[in-house]
């Protein structure tokens, strides 16, 4: 098996760091991960491969910390079965990188480096959720949310935004925090 991006590269044997068995590449450091043992270290893992992660890190307040991989923008085929890979965009707040599967066979190309950034963003056990719409939505509404508190913060100030976030959660939980909200509401209305 030789690798997508550096052809004719044979990748070797190996295992990504507290990950799955791997097929990685001596030059440009990518793995390759066939569907089976994703799936077996997903179970090993004691994740449900049909349940929706959360996700834990906004990917757009983590930064890369340095440009993305190299070759994250060259088209390449499975190793396996030579489809062309589709990829799944992780943006995050200073770069974006590009994991890959094979919509074939299902399995999954990483750049080098992309699987800690994985780890790091808790996706490393649910790839398959990366290259859905559901991912994509679910990250633009975490986006808006994080804009919006940023923007509070830069318009009160850390102290009051942080009076104002407690307060909204504190009517949020409140079985009459509609009137509160309400109450406030008219206080404003000019």
């Amino acid at each position: 098996m030789h690798c997508p991006k550096e052809n004719p590269v044979a990748l070797f044997d190996s295992h990504l760091p507290a990950g799955p068995p791997a097929q990685c590449c001596p030059d440009c450091g990518g793995a390759w991960i066939s569907s089976e043992r994703y799936l077996n270290w997903q179970r090993a893992q004691g994740v449900d491969p049909e349940a929706e992660p959360q996700v834990t890190v906004l990917p757009s307040t983590f930064s890369l910390g340095g440009p993305a991989p190299a070759l994250d923008n060259r088209a390449a085929l499975c190793p396996e079965c030579k489809h062309y890979l589709v990829r799944g965009r992780v943006s995050l707040q200073d770069a974006e990188f590009f994991v890959e599967r094979c919509p074939n066979c299902q399995g999954y190309w990483c750049d080098g480096g992309e699987w800690p950034m994985l780890q790091t963003l808790a996706l490393d056990r649910a790839l398959h959720y990366i290259f859905t719409d559901t991912w994509q939505a679910q990250i633009k509404e975490l986006d808006a949310v994080q804009r919006e508190r940023q923007a509070t913060v830069d318009k009160l100030g850390p102290e009051l935004a942080a009076q104002v976030f407690d307060l909204a959660d504190r009517l949020q939980n409140h079985p009459n925090g509609d009137f509160g909200v309400a109450y406030m509401m008219r206080r404003f209305d000019t």
